[in-house]
């Protein structure tokens, strides 16, 4: 995979570098809640500038569906990009129309324009390879280099990510490197004792990893949603919490070879019951109980992990050389259940040990909850790509840039 270094090195004034960046952030109402995306890929754009380049940003924000959708505007993204790099960013408001070839073509060196979302254009996401690449062909003419750096989309096999490169003389940007340099130290240069903590809401969602990391991890500590339905396999009672009736065996089957391979799988000791989700908009004082995890009331729904299991999950957290945290453990956007998600965090920051937040949910909440992004080994931008890589799968748009 050829380095930005290496192509800077061949020199790149004049020429036009179109570098895929992952901007896609949270907005409310217009505004953007974490802009987290968009300073990871700013080392990137700027080192491009500063060289003489003319740079040519693309990403994708949300789920469009192949057309124009004000609620989806990357103009947001390419403001705060204008303020993080303290020049001006054109923005063009088509993806590979006129105003994207005026506003490419208008471009001095060093300077720096996004183009709209690329999911405005079927073509982008396309499964058929004729029409994803024509779409490429025409992203194609707006540059002379390509340059990948967001990985958060690697996983995905799309015209900006997987045809594109193929088009173009391609180098993978510095976030790329620096992603794909941590995932190494999970995967192949491990250090032990090593900790995956896996949240979030659905157990499918991380089956495939699990079932990796059960061969690789020392201890893999689950929480969030999913964990219900391991402690239904258990026989425990869960209430009316979020369940997968669907994967009971498979879980069960884990639970099985975790014991057979000597992989500590812990699961919630107590958790935060109520008969009602909370608020998340106006975050009103919710009504819940603690309770052991086997003594879920059958009318209520684990929404966090209780006090012992937050002291549990630390505990096990302590002595780790490697830790990899995806998923929230409990609904974290509500401050009454925000207390597991905050622990697990805490006792990463606590750790001696090289930890990686995993992206997504993992690393929203780490910046909700105030902890210093720089007290973490490291934050990943991409939870799904992360994951993936984890599972062994090969991703499109690392392969594109091998290429």
């Amino acid at each position: 995979m050829k380095t930005i270094d290496e192509l800077l090195a061949e020199g790149v004034q004049g020429k036009r570098v179109f570098v895929r960046a992952d901007l896609n952030v949270p907005l409310a109402e217009g505004r953007i809640t974490d802009d987290g995306r968009i300073r990871a890929v700013q080392p990137t754009i700027a080192k491009l500038a500063e060289a003489g380049a003319r740079v040519v940003v693309a990403s994708h924000l949300g789920r469009p569906k192949g057309e124009p959708d004000p609620a989806f505007s990357l103009a947001p993204a390419a403001t705060r990009l204008g303020e993080l790099l303290g020049a001006d960013v054109k923005f063009a408001t088509d993806t590979v129309g006129a105003s994207a070839k005026e506003t490419v073509a208008a471009l001095a060196d060093g300077q720096v324009a996004v183009i709209e979302n690329l999911r405005f254009n079927a073509g982008e996401t396309s499964k058929d390879d004729a029409e994803r690449g024509a779409f490429a062909d025409q992203l194609a003419e707006l540059a002379d280099i390509y340059v990948g750096d967001g990985f958060g989309a690697v996983h995905r096999k799309h015209a900006s990510v997987f045809d594109l490169p193929a088009r173009l003389p391609h180098a993978a940007g510095y976030l790329i490197a620096t992603e794909v340099g941590v995932l190494k130290k999970l995967t192949a240069e491990v250090k032990r004792p090593y900790v995956v903590v896996l949240g979030g809401a659905k157990v499918s969602d991380k089956l495939a990893v699990i079932d990796e990391l059960l061969g690789k991890a020392d201890r893999i500590l689950i929480g969030g949603g999913m964990a219900y339905t391991f402690l239904k396999a258990k026989g425990y009672e869960v209430g009316i919490s979020l369940l997968q009736k669907d994967q009971l065996d498979k879980v069960a089957e884990y639970m099985e070879r975790a014991d057979k391979t000597g992989v500590e799988l812990v699961l919630p000791v107590d958790v935060l019951v109520s008969a009602d989700f909370p608020d998340l908009k106006g975050k009103t004082p919710a009504d819940f109980d603690t309770v052991d995890a086997d003594k879920i009331p059958a009318d209520k729904e684990g929404l966090d992990i209780g006090p012992k299991t937050r002291e549990l999950y630390a505990s096990k957290i302590a002595d780790a050389e490697t830790v990899f945290w995806n998923g929230p453990v409990g609904v974290f956007e509500h401050p009454d259940y925000a207390n597991g998600t905050k622990a697990v965090a805490q006792a990463l920051v606590d750790s001696d040990a090289f930890t990686v937040v995993g992206g997504g949910d993992s690393a929203a909440a780490v910046r909700i909850l105030g902890f210093d992004e720089n007290a973490f080994g490291h934050i990943s931008t991409g939870g799904g790509a992360s994951l993936e890589y984890l599972e062994g799968k090969t991703l499109p748009g690392l392969a594109a840039l091998e290429g």
